[in-house]
């Protein structure tokens, strides 16, 4: 059983973590440092918050504190974990005259997000102000899971300020994209076509999966997942770590293309040992067609069996017609294209047939051969019938 902590422990922790502040709170703080412009306040759990230094000039134009005086300050707003106080009293007027000059000058605010509601998010802002944060608005694409937000704070900008600051709508989405665009000048100097990198999964489609490498999401294509048709959903999840190589940089849309199978060994490789000419073996039909059925030998290898092979004489007009999509065909390989990565099937069955024709002829030639000659040709008849005149 785990062993329950005590309450000094308990009260260690809760010192260490970082706490929220809503726009406007009181605190009382000790400045430990003074620079040039700042002012630089103890707020506990290892983090410190600033104020303008120009704000406790006194009027002869010195400052009026030190080091280690304890201040009375209200909060303003978080940037990137720095939390910005101004010892100037924030009451409601000066709170909401402070979040509509946040809005005109999208100057962020930090918020915590209190429930789910219609259409997206409530936000509580301040004691006196909350807003509402639309879905679409939360990230840069849509917001998987809705709960994994509830009870954590984000920065946020306001986008609406209406009705005299009682209908507030803020988003995450342009701070996102700032910092996903610095993101993606630091990759450009970085990221080469052809190289190996580590990504991380964030979400997956039926059509590939999109991966974080390093602050930017890159697309997996299903294709590029593995040798053979693959299941998206089957291979990848959100939150698997990844390696895979880069197959595309198109800058200029902000778009990246993984590929992990360049990472894999290439079954083609050994294919003219693994499939000589004349042996047998046994494949899935993967995809039928007017002209044939495409038979998977192993991940990523797969040859052809023409129509006419399946033919046999009948007359067909689909494989399907023959053969079922996923069973399992015997079949005998007749060339192998490296060079195209292309193999020709013909169906292991119809070997033996032609085989087994071919003794039965041979049999009737010998037959024939040995059958007793009582009258002999046409012409031996004749040339007795004249001798005997």
């Amino acid at each position: 059983m785990e062993k329950e902590k005590s309450f000094a422990e308990l009260l260690n922790e809760s010192e260490l973590r970082p706490r929220h502040y809503s726009v406007g709170e009181k605190i009382e703080a000790a400045i430990v440092n003074i620079t040039p412009e700042w002012i630089f306040l103890d707020l506990g759990a290892k983090s410190e918050g600033y104020l303008d230094r120009k704000e406790l000039i006194g009027e002869d134009g010195n400052l009026t504190v030190k080091e280690g005086d304890v201040i009375s300050a209200y909060f303003l707003h978080s940037r990137q974990g720095e939390k910005l106080f101004t010892t100037k009293l924030l009451t409601r007027k000066s709170v909401d005259d402070y979040l509509y000059s946040a809005y005109k000058n999208q100057i962020p605010l930090e918020a915590t997000v209190e429930k789910e509601i219609k259409g997206g998010f409530a936000v509580k802002i301040s004691a006196t102000a909350e807003g509402f944060c639309p879905y679409s608005q939360m990230e840069i694409r849509k917001a998987d899971e809705p709960s994994a937000y509830i009870g954590k704070n984000f920065d946020f900008v306001i986008i609406e300020y209406s009705e005299r600051g009682r209908k507030i709508v803020v988003s995450r989405r342009p701070l996102l994209e700032k910092i996903q665009k610095e993101k993606i000048d630091v990759l450009k100097t970085s990221l080469t076509k052809g190289m190996k990198v580590s990504g991380t999964v964030t979400a997956v489609q039926n059509f590939g999966a999109f991966v974080d490498i390093g602050g930017m999401q890159a697309l997996l294509p299903v294709s590029e997942m593995a040798w053979g048709r693959s299941d998206a959903k089957a291979l990848y999840m959100p939150g698997d770590k990844i390696e895979a190589v880069i197959l595309n940089l198109d800058w200029e849309n902000n778009r990246v293309s993984l590929s992990v199978k360049d990472t894999l060994p290439d079954p083609w490789a050994n294919a003219v040992a693994q499939y000589p000419e004349g042996s047998v073996h046994t494949g899935k039909v993967s995809r039928l067609t007017e002209f044939g059925a495409f038979v998977t030998l192993e991940d990523g290898v797969d040859g052809l069996l023409h129509i006419s092979k399946l033919a046999r004489g009948k007359k067909i007009k689909h494989a399907r017609d023959v053969l079922a999509e996923g069973a399992p065909v015997e079949v005998r390989v007749e060339k192998v294209d490296l060079g195209s990565k292309k193999i020709s099937l013909d169906l292991a069955a119809n070997e033996e047939e032609t085989k087994a024709a071919a003794e039965e002829t041979e049999e009737t030639k010998s037959f024939i051969g040995k059958a007793p000659q009582t009258m002999g040709t046409l012409s031996h008849v004749f040339e007795k019938y004249n001798k005997k005149k």
